[in-house]
């Protein structure tokens, strides 16, 4: 027999991952549950990069012309938003993505893109170790990371985190919550890239202008 506090806390998660689709009993609130942990996570991994700049002395915002804050204040509202659309729009609303009575295979694939993202950042971030920070400050006597993702692309661990965002939308289950998760962050991470290559050709020179010449930014053989 299960604890009253157990089915009342089952209810509640029940109550908003029905509001995702047409998820029949449990499977829509172990959906919810299964994104919200995974979005809990994603937001240690987060707070934990910030924590170690500090530790380290390093994070320097000299360089970074907010672009750091951009993206945190717009993936913020972005998945504020995204979160009040999914519970606040009608079950069957022509605005789900997989209304019924198709199957509701977004929540789903929502989780498993956002795993895939945090993934890939996390490789992204540990591959390029001591020299991550979470605002652009490059040492002088840093070397272009080639190895890993950056095989690829030049921003891997960007890449990861519109994943994370475009599963996050995705698990939603309509097309305004996806589409703000794919437009506000997208937007700041291009100003954050445009701002941080600027700050990588001027402080690494002929050796990241190679490197960028033969990869893409985020999207492998693409952009």
């Amino acid at each position: 027999m299960r604890a009253p506090a157990a089915v009342a806390t089952l209810k509640l998660i029940r109550r908003v991952g029905d509001a995702a689709g047409p998820q029949p009993g449990e499977g829509g609130a172990m959906a919810a549950l299964f994104v919200a942990v995974t979005s809990w996570i994603w937001l240690v991994l987060e707070i934990g990069l910030v924590v170690r700049d500090r530790r380290r002395g390093k994070g320097s915002a000299s360089l970074d012309r907010g672009s750091r804050r951009a993206v945190v204040i717009l993936t913020v509202i972005a998945s504020v938003g995204s979160t009040a659309v999914q519970v606040l729009l009608p079950a069957h609303s022509a605005l789900r993505l997989s209304a019924a009575p198709h199957v509701p295979w977004a929540p789903p694939a929502g989780l498993a893109v956002m795993w895939f993202g945090l993934v890939l950042r996390v490789w992204a971030i540990t591959v390029l170790g001591r020299s991550f920070r979470t605002t652009v400050e490059i040492d002088t006597d840093q070397r272009v990371v080639d190895r890993g993702p950056y095989r690829w692309v030049r921003h891997p661990s960007y890449s990861g985190l519109l994943l994370i965002t475009l599963g996050y939308g995705l698990a939603a289950d309509n097309w305004i919550s996806l589409g703000l998760m794919i437009v506000l962050p997208l937007s700041a991470l291009l100003w954050r890239i445009t701002v941080e290559e600027r700050a990588l050709v001027s402080t690494l020179g002929g050796p990241y202008e190679t490197y960028r010449a033969r990869t893409k930014r985020l999207v492998p053989g693409l952009w």
